[in-house]
Parts: structure tokens; C-alpha cells; sequence
């Protein structure tokens, strides 16, 4: 590669790290104004949050619908448009005058910005193999100080100037991000031919024949779950009568967990060296035991602050580490169909990221604080459980003899990972 398709691919890296971060953004920030929105439109909180579940809903939704074309069309053009889309759904959602607009207007943002999940096998095809865990790592670090920096700047942005600002600013990034894109993205030719129907069968496909990705979907949703739960609570807590703060103070407890950043390399060498599984039951033990630390939020004052500090960063770690561990699982079952395993993996999580928003809503109108920590209890330990179910299923595998006859003409050795039998 000479130096100047050297640096023409090191440009194009880093621009679409930052298409990440604004692209994730995106569906962050609601969670930070969701009380300025409760006040602004005469509605309740409660009313308010289906905003955020609408945005992590459309999401879900456009990763399922839209991910698989990035093997069936040009990028330059797909990102482009799809970036527009959002900047305009964006801009829709700031001149809502009710929540019925806001929240369609949400769903459309959330579908169409889904520019992280394409990113990856796009930057992957601009690299050598041997500089694509570096690249991996620069856009995973850009998604991750979007979710981070966009609460914090919607939250500030909000209380300065009203819910309907973080809107139209985030507007303003997704349509100048797309204007760098369609100049400084290389024109790269779609690499199939399949048709969409095609395309859309093959998640559910690999949903249906291969138990390793089923059982890192459950993990992710169920984590993701409890993560989205948390933090569309924690902003009705911080604004609520035990602390009486303004919605910059959910942004800025965002933006203390932007040492989770410096956590995913760490775990990617850990799974390296030690496997998915272990590092997946250290992610669940930390996760869990962030529910009792979290639940000291609700004493307010500087100890619930600290309470809500330590507990985020051990549920953003975990979270994090963990969705590093399940996607090196997945990717690993074949490498011909890593786009249509992330599209299935992807789905799902956000799906549970939908669901644990709307039942931590739920949970915090209901039972309060303490409500919402039982629920990320809860949802740890149904993955927990899962895994140690894995866990004592392959160890009798492993201590029962098989004959190497009824070995080799199963086509199964003991060596051989769960589900990966033929």
C-alpha cells in the first residue's frame, strides 16, 4: 500500500469512527431529556420514556432491515442516504407538538441510524486482516464515546435551551456527516448480488441452526436489557425529589463510565487468551453485582451519587466487555457470514435493549428505584443461568468416552464447540 492509500484509508477509518459516534448518538441522548420532554409536551414521565423505546425499537428495526444491504449495495451512497434520512427524522422530531409525532418521528430516526453495525465489514474490507482488530477497536471506541458524550451534551444542551436543541443539533452532525461521507468515502462495488428476500432470510436462518449464536443473543439481550433499564431510569431518579438535579446530571454521569473505552481492548485480549465463556461468566458477576451497588442510588446525596458512579461503570464494563466475548463467539462460526450473524446478533440485543427500556419505565413508576435494580438482578440472572447450564452440559460431554468409530461418523469430536455437530 503506498503512502498515499495509506492515508486516504486512515482518513476514511477515522471519519467513519466519528460516523459511529454520532450515527450511536443518536439513540442515546433521549435518555438524558426524557423529564424536559415529560415537562415540555404536559405529559408523564412515564409517557415521555416511549420515546426512548421507540428510538432503540427502530433501531432494532433497521438492523434487521436495512444491515443485510450493506453486501447488496455501493456504501458511499447507502451510508449518504441513510444519514440524510436520520438528520431529517431528526428535525422532524424537534418541531413535534405532541408525543404521538415524537415518538413516530423517533422510530425513523432509530431505523435509519444504523450506520455502526455497517461500518464494520466496510472497514474491514479497507484493511489488511492483520490490521482489522485495530481498526475494530477504533470504531467500537467511537460508538462508545458517542453513547457517552451524547447524554452529556443532550442533557446540557436541553437544560440550556429547551428538549427540542439536542434535536436539532444532532440534526445538524448526521447531515454534515453525511456531506463528508459522499466526498471522502471511497466508491467501493456492493459484494453480492443476492436479492433482499435473501438477504433477510439469513438471520433467521442462522437463528435457527446454530445454538452458539442463539446463546450469545440471549446473553446480550438480557445484559443490554438491564443496561437500557438502568439508564432510563437513572435520569427520573437524578431529576426526581431524592436529588432535584437537571437532566446535565444523567449526561454527566454518562460521561464519568468513558473509562469503559479503556476496558474493551482489555477484554478483547482476555477473550484471546482465555475464551467467550470465561470472560462472559466474569461480565455477568460483575453486571449482577452492580445491581446492589446501583441500589444505594436511591439514599441520595453524596453517597447515593457515588452509589450511582460505581454502579454504572461496573454495568457499562461489564455490558461492554461482554458484547466483546459473544460477537468473537459468532464471528467464529464462520467467516463467510459474519454481516448476517452480526445483523442476527445485533437484532436481538437492541430488541432487549427495547424491552428493558420500556420495563424499567415500568419498574421505576411502580416500584421506585429499588424496582429498577431488582429488574437488572433479575435479567442477570436468567443469562447466569443459562450459562452454567452450558457449562455443566459440556463438562458431562466432556467426561462421557465417545468411540472414535461413532466419532468420525458423527462428525463430532470431543474437541468440537456445543452445536457445531453435523
Amino acid at each position: 500500500m503506498t503512502d498515499h492509500n495509506h492515508r486516504q484509508t486512515t482518513s476514511a477509518i477515522a471519519l467513519l469512527a466519528f460516523a459511529c459516534s454520532v450515527a450511536v448518538g443518536n439513540v442515546y441522548f433521549p435518555q438524558a431529556i426524557g423529564p424536559l420532554v415529560a415537562s415540555g409536551l404536559g405529559v408523564s414521565p412515564d409517557a415521555a420514556a416511549t420515546v426512548v423505546t421507540a428510538t432503540q425499537f427502530g433501531y432494532a428495526a433497521g438492523i434487521f432491515l436495512l444491515v443485510p444491504l450493506g453486501d447488496r449495495l455501493r456504501p458511499r451512497p447507502l451510508f449518504v442516504t441513510l444519514l440524510t434520512l436520520t438528520g431529517l427524522g431528526l428535525l422532524a422530531a424537534s418541531t413535534a407538538q405532541t408525543l404521538l409525532p415524537l415518538v413516530a418521528a423517533s422510530v425513523l430516526v432509530g431505523t435509519a441510524t444504523v450506520i455502526a453495525p455497517l461500518a464494520g465489514p466496510l472497514a474491514a474490507s479497507l484493511v489488511p486482516a492483520e490490521r482489522r482488530g485495530v481498526v475494530g477497536g477504533t470504531l467500537l471506541s467511537g460508538a462508545l464515546a458517542g453513547m457517552l458524550v451524547s447524554r452529556a451534551l443532550g442533557g446540557a444542551l436541553g437544560d440550556w435551551l429547551g428538549w427540542r436543541a439536542p434535536y436539532v443539533a444532532a440534526a445538524a452532525l448526521s447531515l454534515a456527516v453525511a456531506a463528508l461521507l459522499a466526498r471522502m468515502l471511497p466508491a467501493l462495488p456492493a459484494s453480492t448480488a443476492a436479492s433482499y428476500p435473501a438477504l433477510l432470510a439469513a438471520p433467521l436462518r442462522l437463528l435457527c441452526t446454530e445454538p452458539e449464536l442463539r446463546r450469545s443473543c440471549l446473553y446480550q439481550a438480557t445484559v443490554f436489557a438491564g443496561f437500557s433499564a438502568v439508564w432510563t431510569g437513572v435520569a427520573l431518579l437524578l431529576t426526581g425529589p431524592v436529588y432535584g438535579l437537571d437532566a446535565t446530571a444523567a449526561g454527566l454521569l454518562a460521561l464519568v463510565n468513558a473509562a469503559t473505552m479503556l476496558c474493551t481492548p482489555v477484554a478483547g485480549r482476555l477473550v484471546d487468551s482465555r475464551g467467550p465463556d470465561r470472560v462472559n461468566l466474569v461480565c455477568f458477576l460483575v453486571v449482577g453485582a452492580s445491581a446492589p451497588v446501583l441500589a444505594f442510588g436511591a439514599l441520595g446525596g453524596v453517597p447515593g451519587l457515588t452509589a450511582l458512579v460505581v454502579g454504572t461503570l461496573l454495568l457499562d464494563v461489564g455490558m461492554q466487555s461482554g458484547m466483546v466475548a459473544n460477537q468473537v463467539r459468532i464471528y467464529g462460526l464462520g467467516a463467510d457470514a459474519r454481516s448476517r450473524l452480526n445483523t442476527a446478533y445485533m437484532t436481538c440485543a437492541y430488541l432487549g435493549g427495547t424491552v428493558g427500556s420500556w420495563l424499567g419505565a415500568r419498574a421505576y413508576g411502580r416500584y421506585g428505584w429499588t424496582g429498577v435494580c431488582a429488574l437488572v438482578a433479575g435479567l442477570t440472572a436468567v443469562a447466569l443461568g443459562r450459562h452454567l447450564r452450558h457449562r455443566h452440559r459440556l463438562t458431562r460431554i466432556r467426561q462421557v468416552p465417545v468411540p472414535a468409530a461413532a466419532s468420525k461418523h458423527a462428525g463430532w469430536s470431543a474437541s468440537s464447540p456445543p452445536g457445531r455437530a453435523r
